[in-house]
């Protein structure tokens, strides 16, 4: 009998704390304070580019930046394919916020050459940051003076779904080369093209980043890899097809043997996030981005290149983000 009434008190208590915990959290399993029921932290996909690009090593510090400034958000950064990919994994819920040029953004937000039929409404700008030039890279010893000597030869215009790859199919037609039928393609990532490049399997690649960029560096100190540019009269063809191309100079001492400046063209790189985010996780985001920025700068030479006064400007008519807009004129850049 006493131990059959134990039992019925252990019983009784388990059922107690039961019932203890069960009025602690709210239905959906969030636990509720004082003040009313709190938000589970905020988890945030953060697709960024290859790890021999730019904006990966700029993706990780401002993941761990957001991390330690914004609370109650988890931002997880991770490598990609690049600007379509990033947007491919917004468009399906797998990712939420990202990288991207404003080109490619562009074309999902209108539903145009690679997102023809499968239009992204919901994509939004958070930030513009800097200028991505196109960097043609070709090894010294193949007898390639311009884009045009490309033509049959071993190229890698980036691996399928990133900007590169993107930009190859626009510029290469330009030079009267059939894209990709008139190339021997690699579709590959930069790091693979590097060990190509060295390994004398390839002819050149396009390395599409801000600089200096690690891949170009790799590619003319240790792959006997050599900067080309584009021409004048291609550059203004360009421009007037596709507005947000804007001419740029590489300038020489960029990278190891670059002994001229080089004139390309470049697409501005911005953060992008999906619609469904909420206003207030993105307004926090934007405001420790930009009022943390110098701490970021030990993560990639390109962050001296931002100016908040820019993160505006030449967008292509894509949207903001109204958790980042709601900032932006806090702080009297918007109206």
């Amino acid at each position: 009998m006493v131990k059959n009434s134990w039992k019925k008190i252990m019983l009784i208590g388990v059922l107690a704390m039961i019932t203890i915990l069960a009025s602690a959290c709210g239905s959906d399993g969030t636990e509720e304070t004082e003040g009313g029921k709190s938000s589970k932290p905020v988890q945030l996909n953060f697709p960024t580019a290859s790890t021999t690009g730019t904006i990966y090593p700029l993706g990780a510090a401002m993941a761990n930046l957001w991390g330690k400034e914004v609370q109650g958000v988890r931002v997880n950064a991770q490598a990609s394919n690049g600007g379509v990919d990033n947007l491919n994994l917004m468009k399906n819920g797998e990712a939420h916020i990202s990288f991207a040029t404003t080109g490619i953004i562009w074309e999902a937000y209108n539903g145009e050459r690679s997102f023809k039929d499968r239009q992204y409404k919901d994509v939004r700008i958070v930030a513009g940051l800097y200028y991505n030039p196109n960097q043609f890279v070709v090894r010294k010893d193949a007898g390639i003076k311009s884009i045009s000597d490309l033509k049959g030869k071993r190229f890698a215009p980036g691996a399928v779904g990133s900007t590169p790859e993107v930009e190859s199919s626009i510029i290469l037609p330009e030079y009267g080369i059939e894209y990709p039928d008139d190339i021997k393609e690699n579709f590959v990532g930069f790091t693979e093209a590097i060990d190509l490049m060295r390994n004398k399997q390839i002819d050149g690649a396009l390395i599409q980043a801000g600089l200096p960029t690690a891949a170009v560096t790799e590619m003319t100190s240790t792959a006997d890899g050599v900067l080309i540019g584009i021409e004048p009269e291609v550059r203004k063809s360009l421009m007037e097809t596709y507005p947000w191309y804007s001419e740029v100079t590489i300038p020489s001492g960029t990278y190891e043997n670059q002994k001229e400046d080089i004139d390309t063209l470049a697409i501005k790189m911005v953060l992008m996030a999906d619609a469904s985010v909420d206003d207030d996780t993105i307004y926090e985001l934007t405001k420790a981005f930009w009022e943390n920025i110098d701490s970021l700068k030990s993560a990639h030479a390109i962050v001296n290149q931002m100016n908040i006064d820019e993160a505006v400007t030449e967008l292509a008519d894509i949207p903001i983000h109204s958790g980042a807009e709601r900032y932006y004129k806090e702080i009297g850049i918007l109206k």
